[in-house]
């Protein structure tokens, strides 16, 4: 074998090699590629899914702020009804300290 030959042999392997780890670079740059795609569209879901629930949580703030139980109504009809016997006595003291 002649040194051109040797030059030529061994500038096939080298070609040959480099063809190789193209190949295999390529084949983990689609792989890699896929996974950010993939992480985007589940960043995407989670962000509709956070705004989402920041919606109903507003909402559900909303109701509570809004909202009266039956529970508060009969609270409120108690205090006001204790609050009106009080009333009423203190008009029956004042009016028993005016005619006395």
């Amino acid at each position: 074998m002649t040194s051109n030959e040797q030059t030529l042999n061994l500038f096939q392997t080298r070609a040959r090699q480099l063809l190789l780890r193209f190949k295999q670079l390529e084949k983990e740059n689609e792989e890699l590629y896929s996974m950010v795609d993939k992480r985007d569209k589940e960043i995407e879901a989670l962000k509709a899914e956070l705004e989402q629930k920041s919606k109903d949580y507003d909402a559900l703030k909303m109701a509570r702020m809004v909202g009266i139980s039956d529970d508060d109504i009969e609270k409120t009809k108690d205090k006001l009804s204790r609050l009106i016997r009080d009333v009423n006595k203190c008009i029956a003291v004042l009016t028993d300290q005016k005619e006395g």
